[in-house]
């Protein structure tokens, strides 16, 4: 199990999405080429919300003919910022179909404990653009990835609302001074704002369902 880092931002438009899509450079790190995917993030939970109510969210998502289950623990935001941390686990797996079909896994072994034997449901699905790009310091080392993301929330086949967001999922930083850096460069473009909850808690949102406790 891993630690998720990741700074989040939210827009109420594509308009930062599309002017960090083709910009060269963040703060003092440069950006990789635009690398876009079309994928589907449906979340599951137990009829009775047992993930939830253990504050995990289970997350199976298909890209390119892949699909891998991911569990994320409880966010640790520091909402001013919008950085978040969190635990995750990610392994194999298919839908329909629950965890019982899938190759062994700490992912699949933690979520049969948490459901406890119960069937999973899907809570809502996200149908995501998401443009990628790699950021990299003046030296060359790795640090991270700029996510911009356009996600359709839909529910029973319904679309809800179409949300926009920008995330960077940290690597390895090599200090305070550089996140801070990364942090007001991209509150420097217009139209976009940290985002002190997941994607999830916003699409539950936007769903008009419940969100689970923090």
């Amino acid at each position: 199990m891993t630690d998720e880092v990741e700074l989040k931002f939210r827009a109420a438009t594509d308009a930062p999405l599309v002017e960090l899509a083709r910009r060269d450079r963040l703060a003092a790190t440069s950006l990789g080429p635009p690398i876009s995917h079309r994928e589907e993030d449906i979340y599951l939970d137990t009829p009775d919300r047992r993930l939830g109510r253990s504050r995990w969210a289970c997350r199976i998502r298909t890209r390119e003919g892949r699909t891998i289950v991911s569990l994320k623990g409880s966010a640790r935001s520091d909402g001013p910022s919008g950085l978040h941390r969190r635990p995750e686990v990610e392994g194999a797996a298919t839908w329909p179909g629950g965890p019982a079909t899938w190759p062994a896994s700490e992912a699949r072994s933690l979520l049969e404990k948490l459901a406890d034997g119960a069937p999973l449901e899907e809570r809502l699905t996200l149908r995501q653009e998401r443009t990628e790009r790699i950021v990299t310091s003046s030296a060359g080392r790795h640090i991270g990835v700029l996510s911009l993301d356009t996600s359709d929330v839909v529910v029973r086949g319904t679309l809800r609302e179409r949300l926009y967001t920008v995330e960077l999922e940290l690597g390895a930083v090599a200090d305070e001074a550089e996140l801070a850096a990364l942090r007001g460069a991209l509150l420097e473009v217009e139209g976009i704002a940290p985002d002190p909850v997941t994607k999830l808690e916003r699409a539950l949102a936007a769903a008009g369902l419940p969100a689970e406790p923090r």
